[in-house]
């Protein structure tokens, strides 16, 4: 049976359900990792350690029939410690490729700023290209592939930050901040004898995700929304307080982000509505604004994209 607008939106109520279960009070950032999945792109959690980022990873791929590896990030981590290496095997007298980590769906990048620049490059192929390189050999990676990095932004000692090549390769930027009291206290009872993870069901398999992926390609976006996209990018690019504006790239994933948007709420046409929910959260980081660096763009960015919001004209249909 082939899946449906109605079957994609049950998908994602089922996925952000199971992942409730786990990460309590925290919704809104559920759905947008599930806008992120949908759109099969990579996402970055930034925000303060024990928030639960790494939770939030491991609990995303035990919802989904996948396999799963973490890579902590330290300096002296090497590219090929990621990618895999050719080694010389005896036996067979011949050089034979063995995978790294990368080789996997759902790849949870731990601390990425702790590595290497070299190391950050790496990850840029894997994640643009779906694939890895290694000796002038390309080995394709098996779809989906989703990366989640982590990073702190505030311990900065000993850390390197992302380019502007790598941060526009990831979908979102999230933060998950602190949980509210009545969520800390339940957290608290529900963990003291047991981890709810060790429990948490598979709820959709790796191939219902990637047809779900293939359904939000198709639904439809008029020209009238395109060129609400168009314009609200394009003011980016002419605001004077940013000195670099979103890229075609951004331009791109924040289509996939609004048909995402409508795909979960049952529709299979974009509204601008869609195209206002997700604004923000996928081109913030994609703004360097005048006189800051980008990891020090992201609230500035914010308040610029809901003026630009408010001052483009929306579409009439």
């Amino acid at each position: 049976m082939s899946m449906d607008i109605r079957s994609v939106q049950l998908l994602a109520e089922n996925l952000e359900k199971n992942m409730n279960s786990v990460i309590m009070g925290k919704e809104d950032v559920l759905k947008k990792v599930i806008l992120c999945v949908l759109c099969d792109g990579h996402i970055l959690l930034e925000d303060l350690p024990g928030t639960g980022k790494t939770t939030l990873a491991k609990a995303l791929s035990k919802s989904i029939d996948c396999t799963f590896r973490r890579m902590q990030f330290t300096p002296d981590l090497l590219p090929s410690d990621l990618t895999g290496i050719n080694f010389f095997d005896r036996k067979e007298n011949e050089f034979v490729f063995k995978p790294g980590p990368a080789f996997t769906n759902i790849l949870l990048g731990d601390e990425i700023n702790r590595a290497t620049p070299r190391t950050q490059s790496s990850l840029l192929e894997c994640m643009e290209e779906r694939q890895v390189t290694v000796d002038g050999v390309t080995h394709p990676l098996e779809k989906p592939f989703l990366v989640i990095a982590t990073q702190n932004p505030v311990e900065i000692q000993g850390t390197f930050p992302l380019p502007e090549a790598q941060l526009d390769r990831f979908f979102m930027r999230l933060s998950m901040g602190y949980p509210d009291k009545a969520f800390e206290m339940e957290m608290l009872s529900e963990k003291q004898h047991t981890d709810p993870m060790n429990t948490l069901p598979c709820v959709i398999t790796k191939e219902q995700l990637i047809e779900a992926q293939s359904v939000v390609r198709q639904v439809k976006v008029s020209e009238a929304v395109r060129e609400y996209i168009v314009n609200i990018v394009r003011a980016t690019r002419n605001d004077s307080r940013i000195r670099m504006g979103v890229s075609p790239r951004g331009s791109l994933a924040f289509m996939r982000g609004a048909q995402a948007q409508a795909a979960v709420n049952g529709r299979d046409y974009v509204l601008p509505d869609d195209v206002k929910a997700v604004c923000v959260d996928i081109l913030s980081h994609r703004i360097l604004c005048r006189g800051r660096s980008l990891t020090q763009s992201g609230a500035l960015a914010a308040e610029i994209l809901t003026t630009i919001l408010g001052a483009v004209q929306v579409p009439i249909e």
